[in-house]
Order: structure tokens, then sequence, then C-alpha cells
């Protein structure tokens, strides 16, 4: 189930003083099974781009198609679009609302008309596929969790509903490096295991050379790149010019050509880094 944006574009405030372009002429598609990441300095239309894939958010022109459907025609019910596209906000455990963590995954497959032996089965599957044990957690307030495990119970609530495509919006923001990477990981295998599509607006451009397979710049509210990220990265003065820099690995790799020292490969990660340099320290690929 892929996603398509044809001239998207959306105006608060359309023709009040206030009125503010946050999206111009907006043309995308996001493959079936793909994780793809959205950048772009604050302000650049990042969360308005991703309000509009559930109908959140409708366009002041254009159209969003899932699956060749456009989801504001007349007829087509919201709620099985929010069904299809599950969103999870950022800082997701600002939003908790409800007293334990059952009722708090349970509100969704609730709204959709699930019965009472389907919401438990829902829940209960969604937990553990975040890595959390039903019998621990079901009956446990949600303010007594760790940041971390907040944001499984988002991400549950949203997989509760059985979507196939998942939208986070800044899904590690606030979280120590460590949380960061569990989480990532946790995403990663929630997308090969379930089949999922994952839409990703994140400021960390290491972690998109690691795990995105796309990535969409935005830049005044208007496509300003997409391609995979080396492709997009490897664009360096574009990539400035739209003040989104490149991850940090790609920097260090073009200082240390710039000393004359060649990796002998690309890394993407960390450790890859740290392997390079060390064999470039005992004078290796020179």
């Amino acid at each position: 189930m892929h996603i398509e944006t044809r001239n998207l574009s959306h105006i608060y405030a359309k023709g009040t003083a206030m009125e503010n372009k946050a999206l111009t002429d907006v043309n995308v598609t996001i493959e079936r099974g793909t994780w793809t990441a959205i950048v772009g300095s604050t302000g650049s239309g990042k969360s308005t781009f991703i309000q509009h894939l559930n109908g959140l958010l409708k366009p002041t022109s254009g159209q969003v198609l899932i699956n060749g459907k456009d989801i504001n025609a007349k007829g087509v019910p919201l709620v099985e679009v929010r069904r299809t596209v599950g969103l999870v906000f950022q800082y997701p455990e600002h939003q908790i609302f409800e007293t334990t963590v059952y009722n708090e995954v349970a509100y969704g497959p609730r709204n959709l008309g699930f019965k009472d032996a389907e919401v438990t089965e829902a829940v209960r599957t969604a937990l553990e596929k975040v890595g959390l044990d039903y019998g621990d957690f079901k009956d446990r307030s949600p303010l007594e969790l760790s940041g971390g495990e907040k944001r499984k119970v988002a991400i549950a609530s949203v997989l509760a509903m059985r979507p196939q495509i998942m939208v986070l919006d800044e899904a590690t923001a606030g979280l120590d490096p460590c949380g960061r990477e569990r989480l990532l990981r946790e995403i990663a295998r929630l997308k090969k295991d379930l089949g999922l599509t994952i839409v990703w607006v994140t400021h960390n451009l290491n972690e998109v050379l690691t795990y995105a397979d796309k990535v969409i710049v935005f830049h005044k509210g208007r496509l300003a790149l997409q391609g995979k990220p080396m492709e997009v990265f490897s664009q360096v003065e574009l990539c400035e010019k739209v003040k989104l820099g490149v991850p940090q690995l790609l920097e260090l790799e073009y200082k240390l050509k710039a000393r004359g020292l060649k990796p002998p490969n690309r890394f993407t990660t960390l450790e890859e880094a740290k392997k390079a340099i060390a064999n470039l320290l005992r004078g290796e690929n020179r």
C-alpha cells in the first residue's frame, strides 16, 4: 500500500492577517514497505505534511492518495483512513490520558468497533509486538512508566488498530542515545515482521543514514530534495542551502578524505566509523 501526494498545498488561516503557506505543491510517492524519513529545518512543513496522511488535516488544494484512492474524496470513511494510517505524535506521553496501559491501548480498537474479545487480543498482541509483557503492563498506570516505555505504549496504541502505514513525528525526541537506539531497532523489527510502511519525521540525520530507505527534504513548505539517503546527503552544498547539513558520519568521512585518508567503504553506523578509523590509524587504506 503506497502513499502519493499530488500538488499538495496547505494554508493556515487562509484569507486572514495570520495567513501562512505551510505547504506548496508537494508531489511525493512513498512505496509500500519502505522506511521514509521526513527532514527539514524547524517550520519547513514536516509536521503539516504528515498530518495530511491520515486526514487529520485536509489540503487547501491537491490530493493525498493511499493505494490510488483520494482519502479526502466524498464518501471515503475517515475511520478507515485512520485505521490504515496510524499516527504517533511527538512526545506522545504528553497525550496519554487513560488510567491503565490496557485502556490506553484499547482506546483505538474500541472506537473502531472491535468486540471485547477482539479488543483484548489486539491489546495483548500490540504490547507484545513492542516488547512489553501483557501480564506485567496491562494494569499499570502509564504515569509509572519510563520515557521509553511510554513511547512503546503510544506505538502499541497505534498497532492495536492494525494499520498498514505508521507515521511517527519525532519518535525519539527527548530520549537518551540508548533509548533512541532501542526504540529505532524496535520500529525496524516491526517494519520487518508486520510489513509496515514507516514514515518518520526526525532531525537526527545519522539515524536517517542508518535506518531510512528514502529521505524527503522540506524547505519553507516546499519539496527540496528526495531520494536515497546517500544520494541526498552527497549533495552537500544543496543540503547546506536548505539549512539541513549532512550527517556527522558523512561529515567525518569528508574530513578524513580532505586529509588524504580514504576509508575503504562508506560508513552508515558509528561502529562502521570506529572500525574504519582504527584501520586508518594502523596505516591501512591510506
